[in-house]
């Protein structure tokens, strides 16, 4: 049972996606009012849910945590494997099989899911836990001064809350409302990524295609290229073969604009493929039409909050990744769990900002290292030709001719070392250690600083009475 706070506050939500369906049912869990602001609606989100989506164990458990371990596994597949190939000419350099004690200690699991069906699943849970989500609502202006917290509508509507949480992603009007600016919208683009699904029954039915289906290990695929890589997997709940592209922007001149609702042409996915291996061109060329994002490299932001210290950003408001990453939903929902377990304490109004900003002190470290982290593995899995990429083959090839890991050793090794802490983190246990160590003491101290003001009082009191 989640601990609940002495004070219930108003939490308004700006964004409906994972980021902030997350935040709807952690704030609720522990007892706070939300009414979260989607601009899309029902039909606009199941146009843009396109592709699969992979949740690593330090969120999954999370989830399991909250109750919706259930729900997952209904609309999720359990892997326990990677395999990696080149990308331009299918050959296999080995495969990696995650450790059982190492998925044990993280008390979590790794799913491979549809984006949608994550999205309901997280939607349905917020609706149950007693939260409001308005879809087809968008925000115009974001505002917090002396009249207090408030949001303002297209329809002139102004709503009104204690905190306004900005989970609306990487061009988020409550990360401009802080910041000043658009940080993700101003900065260089990187690549671009593709997100898209291919029916299972057309894989089946073509002999090179099929085996994805067949594996006896669950596993996803990785083809590394030189400025290319491409990313496979089965997703649950549907009978679909999730499949991720990072590819060189398009030629100069031409607009890369961001697409998740559709309107990119399959064709156009297909030519920036480039050289690629034939089941990989097989896979394309039965693919659903895709979803297209560009994928930038940004530096961390300084304030996740505002200088009254009633706005928040969270998830990719706050930390952008690299489209297609696989902290993205996890990040979102480490945020979610530890701004609930800070506000599970709430006993005034003058905590609000102590809590908001401990959120940014308790997260930005962890999130910084888990960005860096994501952009790195993209580079690796994106070098070009030369001798790092020849380096990194070689070792693969030759762990696997001796029957190893692909990350048995040498700096492949290093980064699944690194991967074990991630997937080790403990989102809410953090948040009550922070509790622990300082919560108490401030709340203590400030209660002391009370106490003694009030003997002082009484103490003059008696001192006039005499």
């Amino acid at each position: 049972m989640s601990e609940k706070p002495e004070l219930s506050i108003d939490f308004l939500v700006v964004g409906g996606g994972i980021a902030g369906l997350a935040c709807a049912i952690a704030l609720r869990r522990v007892g706070h009012n939300v009414v979260v602001l989607e601009r899309s609606s029902d039909a606009d989100i199941l146009k843009m849910s396109h592709g699969g989506i992979r949740l690593p164990p330090n969120v999954s458990k999370i989830l399991f945590h909250w109750g919706l371990e259930r729900a997952l596994r209904q609309v999720s597949i359990t892997a326990t494997a990677v395999e990696i190939a080149i990308y331009d000419t299918g050959e296999f350099v080995g495969t990696h099989q995650w450790e059982e004690e190492v998925l044990r200690e993280t008390r979590g699991e790794y799913l491979f899911l549809h984006h949608v069906g994550l999205r309901r699943v997280l939607h349905d849970a917020a609706i149950a836990a007693g939260a409001e989500v308005r879809l087809g609502v968008s925000v115009v202006s974001v505002n917090s001064d002396d009249d207090g917290p408030h949001v303002t509508l297209t329809t002139g509507e102004t709503l009104m809350a204690d905190v306004i949480v900005g989970a609306d992603g990487r061009s988020s009007i409550v990360q401009q409302a802080i910041v000043g600016k658009d940080v993700y919208g101003s900065s260089p683009y990187h690549c671009l990524f593709y997100n898209t699904t291919v029916p299972g029954a057309l894989m089946r039915a073509d002999p090179d295609l099929a085996p994805f289906f067949s594996q006896h290990v669950e596993s996803m695929y990785l083809w590394m290229g030189s400025g290319r890589s491409a990313l496979g997997f089965r997703v649950g709940g549907k009978d679909e073969f999730g499949l991720h592209f990072w590819v060189p922007p398009r030629q100069e001149g031409v607009c890369d604009d961001d697409r998740w609702g559709g309107g990119v042409d399959l064709d156009e996915m297909r030519r920036q493929l480039g050289p690629c291996e034939p089941r990989l061109l097989k896979m394309a060329k039965l693919a659903a039409t895709p979803a297209r994002v560009r994928v930038k490299m940004v530096s961390p932001m300084e304030d996740w909050v505002d200088k009254h210290g009633r706005l928040v950003i969270i998830g990719e408001a706050a930390h952008p990744l690299p489209a297609g990453s696989l902290q993205g939903g996890a990040m979102a929902v480490e945020d979610a769990a530890v701004l609930a377990k800070l506000f599970s304490h709430l006993r005034t109004e003058d905590q609000i900002s102590t809590f908001l900003h401990a959120f940014q002190d308790l997260r930005e470290d962890r999130c910084a290292s888990v960005v860096q982290t994501e952009q790195g593995n993209l580079c690796f899995q994106m070098l070009p030709t030369g001798p790092h990429q020849e380096e990194r083959d070689n070792e693969m090839r030759t762990k696997t001719a001796q029957g190893e890991s692909v990350f048995g050793g040498g700096e492949a090794a290093e980064q699944w070392e690194h991967l074990k802490e991630l997937f080790g983190y403990d989102a809410e246990d953090e948040a009550d250690d922070w509790w622990v160590k300082w919560g108490l003491l401030r709340e203590r101290a400030k209660q002391r600083s009370l106490d003694m003001e009030a003997e002082m009082k009484t103490h003059l009191s008696n001192i006039h009475i005499r």
